[in-house]
């Protein structure tokens, strides 16, 4: 069975995750008027991430790039035990997440021009400007896979159009993900005021003699 490469682009799939969990938990705007939710509870796994997307095929090499801005290193860490080789940029502005883009092509590239012969790269995310690795990968004789969220990609556009197989994360979203804490909480419903009781209601009624 042909070996293959991943790439995955962390904060697309993340992103796209936690719209679409937003989306099935019946919450279609964000707190504060944004026209998309992002449900901040979701989480990937990143061992049935890395399963899903070889598909039971023998993996050459898996790689995961993302951004960081300060906070815990236990998501990286996660990844790295999942069997992930991670790149991690801190975010600065717009620019964080270009270089993460920037890494996981420049790395792509190395790997696919130092293979011993053509294998399947599987690209996780649904980001255009990974369009030029996709076309170095097909001149080597490559096959190539997008993996992404429907809303991260154009299935008309040029990334789905350029590979050869296109396999919707949507579909293996109960997979891939799990909640980590109650989102949107639920508020408890506001307590009922107590009618005010009548004069003399509930004292038992004075009996003639």
């Amino acid at each position: 069975m042909e070996a293959c490469v991943i790439l995955v682009d962390n904060s697309n799939v993340s992103i796209g995750g936690r719209k679409l969990s937003a989306s099935r938990k019946g919450v279609e705007r964000g707190e504060h008027g944004e026209p998309e939710a992002i449900d901040p509870s979701w989480r990937l796994d990143f061992k049935e991430l890395l399963e899903a997307l070889a598909d039971a095929r023998p993996v050459h090499a898996a790689l995961l790039a993302g951004s960081r801005c300060g906070g815990s290193d236990a998501i990286w860490r996660a990844a790295e035990a999942s069997g992930f080789e991670v790149y991690v940029h801190e975010r600065e502005a717009h620019h964080g997440e270009k270089a993460v883009d920037t890494e996981l092509a420049v790395r792509g590239t190395e790997l696919i021009v130092s293979a011993p012969e053509p294998m399947t790269l599987i690209l996780a995310s649904g980001d255009r400007d990974f369009l030029p690795l996709v076309e170095v990968a097909r001149r080597r004789g490559w096959q190539v896979e997008l993996a992404a969220f429907r809303e991260a990609f154009d299935p008309d556009g040029e990334l789905a159009t350029a590979v050869g197989r296109v396999r919707p994360l949507d579909d293996l979203f109960d997979r891939i993900g799990f909640c980590e804490f109650e989102w949107p909480e639920q508020k408890p419903a506001p307590a009922q005021p107590q009618k005010a009781r009548k004069r003399g209601a509930g004292r038992p009624a004075a009996v003639s003699a």
